[in-house]
């Protein structure tokens, strides 16, 4: 037989609860109703009971879809509506400046882990020439050769014994990734001006890292240089330009310990 519950809880003298509440439940669950009517004038006691289960709805999430991102366009404010920290060594160094520049309030803090920016250096031309015969040595010798040449002008102490053993033709892969950083990457990353105005101006916090033993390295010395036109003071962290790699853990306390 049906009950209406919901008629009852209006008529004088009836009670209605839900597991011994007169709250009416809104969490899921089931819930045992009782309906409790004393009687009055015509109508006589009556009580009834029965299951009620509230059954938990299905969340449903609905956005609007942003614009697509075509090349070459710059991004709005419907891509651009957050913000990170951002870590980065070397060339990802520069990508972080020229992001905090051309983006401010996307980046919270930036750490630059020595960026090879030579144009800041008062050696540039000199460096520039070093980095295009970097660059005519791949052609010419071949990707093995060019990182040897690549080491000595970044100030590493190499000799022809440290050159890289492996299997005589180097992988398809290998050939890729050294095409991609001594044809595409190297000569715009080293040759990059930062827009120091925009980085000083910038919501975003900017600090530059140095290695603590880099100081013989020429990353060390464009470190520094655009912490003097920043105005700040470089963060030694330990090791060299690879200091993550020879020293991982303590890399990351000091990484942290800028992000906290």
């Amino acid at each position: 037989m049906a009950r209406d519950f919901g008629s009852m809880s209006e008529l004088a003298g009836a009670m209605l609860t839900y597991n011994g509440s007169a709250d009416v439940p809104t969490n899921a669950g089931t819930y045992v109703a009782v309906a409790v009517f004393d009687g009055a004038g015509n109508y006589g006691y009556a009580a009834g009971s029965a299951l009620v289960t509230i059954r938990k709805a299905t969340a449903a999430l609905s956005w609007s879809r942003p614009a697509a991102i075509v090349f070459g366009t710059s991004l709005g404010g419907d891509q651009l509506n957050a913000s990170a920290d951002v870590f980065g060594s070397s060339g990802g160094a520069v990508t972080g400046l020229a992001l905090v520049a051309r983006h401010p309030g996307c980046v919270r803090t930036l750490i630059a882990h020595e960026p090879p920016l030579l144009e800041l250096l008062p050696d540039a031309a000199e460096q520039r020439a070093h980095t295009e015969a970097i660059v005519d040595t791949f052609h010419r010798d071949g990707f093995g050769a060019a990182w040897m040449h690549f080491m000595r002008n970044a100030g590493y102490d190499v000799s022809p014994d440290d050159a890289p053993s492996g299997p005589a033709e180097p992988s398809e892969d290998e050939v890729r990734q050294a095409a991609r950083f001594f044809e595409i990457d190297l000569l715009p990353t080293t040759r990059y001006r930062p827009d120091v105005d925009a980085l000083k101006n910038s919501p975003s916090r900017v600090v530059i890292g140095i290695g603590a033993d880099s100081g013989r390295l020429l990353s060390y010395r464009t470190s520094v240089a655009l912490a003097e036109l920043l105005g700040t003071t470089p963060v030694e962290f330990p090791g060299d330009h690879g200091g993550f790699l020879g020293a991982p853990t303590e890399f990351a306390d000091t990484l942290r310990s800028m992000l906290s």
